[in-house]
């Protein structure tokens, strides 16, 4: 099957746009993208690619790399994070820019406040559809769902860092717990 560069880097310069809260917040559609429209990742290597790179030290986006990279190496990679950051960093350093000469403006605080819920809904659609492939699995469903439960609950009602809780995921996955 042929991946086609530009289109990769067009799709992920697109999703750059969509992106509110980040490029993991736009999961789902890349999933739809490389692996039900296109083809060019399996379900198995999408799922592993995102866990790959979220196990890894270093920036969040890092993950867009790795899904480039499985689906053409590194013109993949870099198509893939071309996308992401071009323009979502020029948008970014404008809108700085801008806000920081209207931050009094009421419309300007607003529209703050009206974006967290919507970030916290996409990064749960994206939470979901990672953990998907888990909770139908028979053998991982009981691990999967108490995992799960677990790092809501610590989230929720402890100071734990993330890195802790995904360290932790990844022993108990190494030794077969989950």
């Amino acid at each position: 099957m042929t991946v086609s560069l530009p289109d990769l880097f067009l799709h992920f310069l697109t999703l750059s746009l969509l992106s509110i809260g980040g490029a993991i917040s736009t999961v789902p559609e890349m999933h739809r993208f490389l692996v039900e429209r296109t083809g060019w990742l399996s379900e198995a290597g999408f799922t592993s690619s995102i866990a790959l790179a979220q196990a890894a030290p270093g920036p969040n986006v890092l993950f867009v790399a790795v899904l480039g990279f499985n689906v053409a190496g590194l013109p993949g990679a870099a198509a893939a994070m071309a996308g992401i950051l071009l323009p979502s960093t020029v948008l970014t350093l404008a809108a700085t820019r801008w806000m920081r000469a209207n931050r009094g403006h009421a419309g300007l605080r607003a529209f703050s406040a009206g974006m967290a819920p919507l970030t916290l809904g996409l990064v749960f659609a994206t939470g979901w559809l990672l953990a998907l492939p888990f909770v139908r699995d028979d053998a991982h469903r009981w691990g999967a769902l108490v995992l799960i439960a677990a790092t809501v609950w610590l989230t929720l009602k402890t100071r734990l860092s993330l890195v802790w809780m995904v360290l932790g995921g990844g022993v108990l996955g190494a030794i077969g717990i989950v």
